[in-house]
């Protein structure tokens, strides 16, 4: 009940706000268990996708979206709880990750439908990066349950990092048709297994979305785009040191002096 009175409170004004354009919608199942493969874009993503469809879908969500602080911090968890989100601690990131299998299982154990994130993370430049095989592919495997992939489209131009403002847009959803994983079930224990299927996936993913492939993990990504950041904030640094020592070297020789006394010293 209170997931209703969520989704048609927050759900029908994000629709009647950004008007987000769907297709595909016909390729979800009215009953039965699903498994939702989306691109990351934006913080956006888990409101917009539950938004447009009839059936509830539930997430696993970083427990930091249920104790932030302050009034967006309560909305936010509000949302999450209300909408069915389930928390998940990711500080140890192996129990994190077991323990997010263990929930996605039961939630298509009960018929529902279970949406995950394959990039493990937000793409840091609209990029998509390669899936994270653990998750997904254990998950579909050990239940049989279809997957259906999905792209998130220009839901990271609505709010991008930095601006508190959401910008006024539409937003798109393409959902793919059912992709049948069942000629692997019981072989969710090889690894090579589990990377054909999340490719698979990530495959369809990006013939949905457009979005240019990157055969690396997100999480890498963003290590490498911070290291660059520090590296060229430490040079910026670096060079305003040697500028600001040689002001003092010229300083202190009188070459700041003006120029008509450096021609009277000179005798001109």
């Amino acid at each position: 009940m209170f997931y209703g009175a969520m989704k048609l409170s927050i759900g029908g004004s994000l629709k009647l706000a950004f008007r987000p354009w769907v297709e595909g919608l016909e390729n979800v199942p009215a009953e039965g268990p699903a498994i939702l493969a989306s691109n990351h874009l934006s913080f956006s993503d888990s409101f917009f996708l539950p938004a447009v469809l009839d059936r509830k879908i539930t997430f696993i969500a970083k427990q930091e979206y249920f104790t932030s602080p302050g009034v967006k911090g309560k909305l936010t968890a509000a949302f999450f709880k209300g909408v069915g989100q389930l928390p998940v601690d990711r500080s140890g990131a192996r129990g994190a990750g077991e323990a997010a299998i263990k929930s996605g299982i039961e939630v298509l154990e009960r018929g529902e439908l279970f949406g995950i994130y394959p990039e493990g993370t937000r793409s840091p430049d609209g990029r998509l990066y390669r899936g994270k095989p653990g998750g997904l592919a254990r998950v579909a495997l050990a239940t049989g349950a279809p997957v259906l992939p999905v792209a998130m489209i220009d839901t990271e131009k609505i709010q991008p990092p930095g601006k508190v403002m959401p910008k006024l847009m539409r937003p798109g959803i393409r959902i793919g048709k059912p992709l049948d994983f069942s000629r692997y079930h019981g072989m969710d224990g090889d690894r090579f297994i589990l990377r054909s299927v999340t490719d698979e996936v990530m495959y369809e993913i990006m013939k949905l979305s457009g979005q240019e492939y990157v055969d690396i993990y997100a999480t890498a990504a963003k290590r490498q785009i911070a290291e660059a950041a520090k590296k060229k904030a430490e040079e910026e640094k670096r060079k305003a040191e040697e500028e600001k020592e040689a002001e003092k070297a010229a300083k202190a020789a009188g070459l700041d002096q003006p120029a008509e006394q450096h021609k009277r010293r000179r005798g001109e």
